[in-house]
């Protein structure tokens, strides 16, 4: 769908057509990515069009949403990326040369893990952390790392179990490491979550699950597991531990920072909480989506223990083997500013809220107007709306309906009865 409307717009634009016409007649809600160079919003609370300026995404004298960009964060982030360098240097890890181990800079995962332990409870040292090019990457480098590990047993590397609907790229990753996976299939009536049940029910029926991927804030349902549900989950993999059974756990936490932070905290908290389970966990997390640095790549993955890291670190040695020096200093500098500015990472929660209530408020009208939806669901959360449709639609008459383009829910190894609409890139009019 997403290559289809940016063929669509190509065409329109090398037929010479008004790009305003184009822009209004064909909606892009296909990716997730918000372009901080395109928000227009602003309410009572914050002027969002001064985003762009203050994450250091837009360039001196740019004009960004009707006004010039001052520049003062692209330059803090190069000079804060200089001083990273030297403290760096001081410690003795040159990030321009070689670094067979691939997982990154002492002084950035130390960070990083004191972050984690501090919002989330957890005792992680810099020896479990490891950074990745995204969390996609990340993702990678675990699962083949876990293939790596069974085959030094002379074992298969066994099935992933992964719900549906989801994110289907680890899907893709573990098929081609050799793992097998089993679906979980999910619904409305459950919240489009693994529930326990579930959960040990798939466990009882296929003894060659060794990998459950949880997506703790959902792509694309933007549902979010409460403390209690995670609490729910966990127990049954501790009861199926206790029985001599060897379960991972990938918590894919690239969306937790996109909701409510009282329930981030809860979520996460009872997430970490378990002892007896948690060397079993591999968090994977991003900036991505939660502070709208999508292009720029920065994934981490703290690991239950030093132990486990370590036994997984051949997947980093053997791809990356060393990661890009001014990407690691980038990366630097931007936790630094999240911790001098920890309002930024808030401001960008609200703009997601602000988009999620008016994009719902816009489908409900062109629902009363075509008879488009059944339900479009209410999460606050994630940069997603989802929504299941009337019988006899789908995402291709949508579109030629209301111009506005979303993705099946066959993407997510679902049904196309649903959709998946993004608040990225275009924002929602104010008078929808």
């Amino acid at each position: 769908m997403t290559r289809l409307i940016r063929s669509l717009v190509d065409d329109c634009t090398s037929r010479g057509f008004d790009p305003d016409v184009v822009d209004a007649e064909i909606v892009d809600r296909t990716i997730g990515d918000v372009d901080l160079r395109r928000v227009v919003e602003s309410d009572g609370d914050h002027d969002y069009r001064e985003l762009a300026d203050d994450m250091g995404v837009a360039l001196p004298g740019e004009r960004i949403g009707g006004r010039l960009a001052t520049g003062h964060r692209w330059w803090w982030l190069r000079e804060r990326m200089a001083d990273a360098e030297a403290e760096l240097l001081a410690c003795g890890y040159d990030p321009r040369v070689y670094d067979v181990g691939g997982l990154g800079n002492p002084i950035l995962r130390a960070g990083l893990a004191e972050d984690v332990n501090r919002a989330w409870g957890t005792t992680a040292s810099v020896g479990q952390v490891a950074l990745g090019l995204g969390a996609t990457d990340c993702l990678d480098k675990v699962l083949r790392g876990l293939a790596d590990r069974a085959a030094e047993r002379g074992e298969a590397p066994g099935d992933l179990l992964f719900p549906v609907p989801g994110f289907a790229v680890p899907v893709l990753q573990s098929r081609s490491y050799g793992y097998g996976v089993h679906e979980a299939i999910t619904g409305s009536e459950n919240g489009f979550k693994l529930t326990g049940a579930l959960l040990s029910e798939h466990l009882l029926r296929n003894p060659g699950i060794t990998v459950v991927y949880l997506c703790v804030v959902s792509n694309p349902t933007a549902t979010a597991y409460t403390a209690e549900e995670i609490e729910d989950l966990l127990g049954v993999v501790r009861e199926a531990t206790r029985q001599g059974r060897k379960l991972w756990v990938l918590a894919d936490v690239a969306y937790v920072g996109t909701g409510r932070p009282d329930e981030d905290e809860r979520r996460m908290w009872a997430l970490s909480a378990d002892r007896e389970v948690r060397e079993q966990i591999v968090y994977i997390g991003s900036f991505s989506k939660t502070h709208c640095l999508t292009g720029e790549r920065f994934g981490w993955v703290v690991f239950g223990s030093v132990r486990v890291a370590v036994s997984l670190g051949p997947s980093w040695t053997n791809s990356v083997a060393t990661l890009p020096g001014d990407w690691q200093l980038r990366y630097m500098a931007y936790r630094a500013l999240f911790r001098e500015d920890p309002a930024l990472p808030e401001k960008v929660r609200s703009l997601y809220r602000l988009r999620r209530r008016r994009l719902g408020r816009q489908l409900r009208r062109l629902d009363e107007e075509f008879q488009l939806f059944d339900e479009v669901y209410d999460h606050d959360s994630t940069i997603y709306v989802w929504a299941r449709l009337r019988a006899g639609e789908d995402g291709l008459t949508v579109f030629e309906k209301t111009g506005i383009a979303g993705i099946p829910g066959s993407t997510f190894g679902f049904t196309d009865d649903y959709i998946r609409f993004s608040i990225g890139i275009v924002p929602v009019p104010a008078d929808e």
